[in-house]
């Protein structure tokens, strides 16, 4: 499992063909979220936690200190995102054998969002298999990526 993780200003993501708002957040984190075939539900879990305690926020004296603050109104938007498993070291267009098949990253995508919503943090998501525009406005920038160990 890969989470690409971008902290924010704000950022929003849209849906379908008449761009309706799926999910928005103010301050926080965008978490672009890559499910492999070989991930499993404690994968999904280990993953969420480590993304809640990524210590990627501003404590008033530097930049990159602490964690995300649920009571500080620090949110997550998480976007599920197969191609951070694109393998292009063959030729030029992207092979996604890695990444889980619908079913299973579906059900492993809604265990990383379960996992972040009981850790207290207000989530908001796209929608599963659905094209999305996500809008962000990316702060710092600082962005991270984590992979499941």
């Amino acid at each position: 499992m890969r989470a690409l993780i971008q902290r924010v200003a704000k950022a929003e993501v849209r849906v379908g063909e008449a761009g309706d708002s799926a999910g928005a957040i103010g301050p926080g984190a965008v978490v672009l979220l890559g499910v492999a075939e070989s991930d499993t539900p404690e994968t999904a879990e280990r993953l969420a936690r480590k993304t809640a305690k990524l210590r990627i926020f501003p404590n008033g004296e530097k930049e990159i200190d602490r964690a995300a603050d649920p009571a500080g109104g620090e949110d997550f938007l998480v976007v599920s995102q197969f191609t951070l498993y694109a393998d292009t070291k063959k030729g030029n267009r992207p092979s996604f054998l890695e990444a889980a098949g619908p079913e299973k990253a579906e059900a492993l995508y809604e265990r990383f969002v379960a996992t972040l919503r009981a850790e207290g943090f207000g989530v908001e998501t796209g929608r599963f298999r659905t094209h999305m525009v996500v809008t962000l406005a990316n702060d710092g920038p600082v962005t991270i990526l984590l992979e499941a160990e």
